[in-house]
């Protein structure tokens, strides 16, 4: 197995570490990064680096917590890449940085750090037992976790759709689910998202905005409250993430038809209009996202001239 192997799983497993006590502050996740960026330069490749690929995916780990049954998934694997003493020794110190990233150790994490390093401890580096440790250990540890969650396995949702990738994630760990096709969820969640982006532009969403999603949901999708709120609730986390605006735009608009887009103008606006004035800068990110929807200048201005002159800001 490759240096690239052992350092991608590695850092993986330093990001569920880090989430062991359930939460990760901005401050740690930065310092995180920090760690996770100097990780490759351990490696024994000369000028080993992380493709842009990769760093997308430790995204997904950092973005949401780990549970318990994923953590022991990761650990599996970083078990199968080791292959020498030396690759066992650069996961220990990598650990022993990260706990001290923000200046202190919970007792969470410092159970995890000590529950990895003795998982990797165990593995057998000797040359000769190496094959045996592959065909048999290996297998034995995949079948343990071979139910265990592998949210790698919605990289195309995380990359594609954030909203519905975070929708999916916290249904999963709620243990709970929508009655809905996924077709329909996965254009509410777009829609969601696109809304938010409109209602986050001045970095906070206030009560009238959320409450005009959550009826608009409801009114122009026929959701029930209880859905409506919860599309709307992860919307705006999302949002405040910085969703992508090409690929989220692109994505609502190969799941409607150009009339539901040109409606989709008015919704926006109503969310702009929330709190009784449509912002200069609100306007212009509908305009925007009228823009890559690919709707005529035209659509767009007559949309925004539905709002009374007092109620857009010049």
């Amino acid at each position: 197995m490759s240096d690239r192997t052992l350092i991608f799983t590695l850092a993986k497993v330093i990001v569920a570490a880090a989430w062991a006590d359930g939460q990760v502050s901005r401050e740690e996740v930065n310092s995180l990064k920090d760690l996770l960026f100097q990780l490759p330069r351990a490696g024994k490749e000369g000028g080993l680096q992380m493709s842009g690929q990769e760093w997308q995916r430790l995204e997904m780990y950092i973005d949401q917590p780990i549970d318990a049954a994923e953590r022991a998934r990761l650990i599996a694997d970083l078990q199968d890449a080791l292959r020498s003493p030396r690759d066992r020794q650069l996961v220990r110190q990598a650990l022993d940085e990260m706990v001290h990233i923000d200046g202190q150790i919970t007792p969470e994490e410092e159970a995890i750090v000590a529950e990895v390093k003795q998982a990797i401890d165990a593995v057998n580096l000797n040359l000769f037992m190496q094959l045996g440790r592959m065909v048999g250990g290996a297998m034995a540890r995949r079948t343990a976790v071979a139910d265990a969650p592998n949210r790698e396995r919605q990289f195309e949702d995380f990359i594609k759709n954030k909203v519905f990738y975070a929708v999916s994630h916290r249904l999963h760990v709620e243990q709970s689910k929508l009655d809905m096709p996924e077709a329909d969820l996965r254009k509410l969640s777009l829609a969601g998202g696109l809304m938010a982006k409109v209602a986050h532009v001045d970095q906070d969403v206030s009560e009238a905005e959320f409450a005009a999603m959550v009826q608009a949901l409801q009114t122009h999708w026929e959701v029930d409250e209880k859905t409506a709120v919860f599309i709307t609730e992860v919307a705006i986390s999302e949002a405040a993430k910085k969703l992508d605006h090409h690929r989220t735009v692109r994505q609502f608009a190969s799941r409607t038809t150009p009339e539901e887009r040109r409606h989709f103008l008015d919704v926006l606006f109503a969310v702009a209009v929330a709190d009784g004035l449509a912002a200069y800068d609100e306007i212009e990110e509908i305009r925007a996202i009228a823009r890559t929807l690919n709707l005529t200048r035209e659509a767009f201005i007559e949309a925004k001239l539905k709002l009374p002159r007092e109620q857009r800001e010049a």
